[in-house]
């Protein structure tokens, strides 16, 4: 079977491009590795990849899930796998792009999940329908901080899922991530790419100022949702213009905090979860990544 190319990094860093050029040096096929560029609908706030953009290379895991369906690191982990295998039987190289790293991990190693049915999640969560986003996150940095480092308050869905195993099962999440092997279960390489802090907060910037000019105020107004969809960064912002309650330039710096914030979590979490050969964008070329994935340089867990 052909190994896998996961290419990572923080938001902005120009990771788009850079797998584009290396499925043509590979002969290879692009996966999505990231948790809401799946939904249909929201390509401006995701800066999703254009249909035009793709360059006739296959892109899988791309706007297929509506957007009021929720999902989770559990479903992307049997849609994946599900992919890389196709992608194997062409005998055709697998490229995951993205940066969500929990997904990623989940997809690649022998993570396992609980199998509750939507029902019994619906019913825990009325358990807590009057408690706010904020108080919610702070009861589960109480009983599982671990967990609570990688969670973002407003994932009020995945914070109750963590607080729901707790109460159930008397041991948290994190706990039982922990104790399980995470064995890494394919061939595979990963590469990081980077980029000077400040030059990346340009590129954030620019991008927060480019979704406007683009539309994205329209998009989030016709694409209204409480699914898990409404996680993208900005979603919540930009209902909060769209209410009155922040002005345009309060909304487009608060997009840009949040999503400098998110850029720190990313290479925190990327950083010590897999182990990872970085490149420097300015400096290093995908012939030079694409050199690097042809030498015998599996992961190493």
């Amino acid at each position: 079977m052909n190994k896998i190319l996961v290419i990572v990094g923080p938001t902005a860093v120009g990771k788009t491009r850079y797998s584009i050029e290396l499925a043509k040096l590979l002969d290879g096929e692009i996966i999505n590795g990231d948790a809401l560029q799946v939904y249909q609908g929201l390509d401006i706030i995701t800066d999703k990849i254009s249909d035009s953009s793709m360059d006739n290379i296959p892109h899988h895991l791309f706007s297929f899930l509506p957007i009021d369906k929720n999902y989770s690191v559990a479903d992307y982990q049997k849609n994946i796998r599900l992919k890389i295998k196709e992608v194997q039987s062409r005998n055709k190289t697998p490229i995951i792009v993205g940066g969500t790293g929990l997904y990623i991990k989940a997809a690649l190693y022998d993570y396992n999940f609980d199998e509750q049915n939507d029902d019994f999640h619906e019913k825990f969560a009325l358990k807590y329908q009057d408690i706010d986003n904020q108080t919610l996150y702070e009861h589960l940095v109480k009983i599982d901080p671990e967990s609570a480092k990688i969670l973002h308050p407003n994932n009020r869905r995945r914070v109750l899922r963590a607080i729901e195993i707790y109460e159930t099962s008397g041991s948290t999440k994190s706990k039982q991530i922990s104790n399980q092997k995470h064995e890494l279960l394919y061939d595979c390489v990963f590469v990081g790419l980077t980029l000077d802090k400040e030059k990346l907060n340009e590129n954030i910037n620019l991008r927060v100022e480019q979704m406007f000019e683009n539309g994205v105020v329209d998009e989030v107004k016709n694409n209204k949702t409480t699914s898990t969809a409404s996680n993208a960064i900005g979603y919540h912002s930009i209902e909060n213009y769209l209410n009155g309650l922040i002005s345009l330039e309060q909304c487009k710096e608060e997009i840009k905090t949040k999503t400098r914030q998110y850029r720190k979590r990313q290479m925190t979490w990327l950083k010590h979860q897999f182990d990872v050969k970085w490149f420097d964008v300015s400096i290093n070329s995908p012939l030079e990544i694409y050199n690097y994935f042809k030498r015998d340089n599996t992961c190493k867990d």
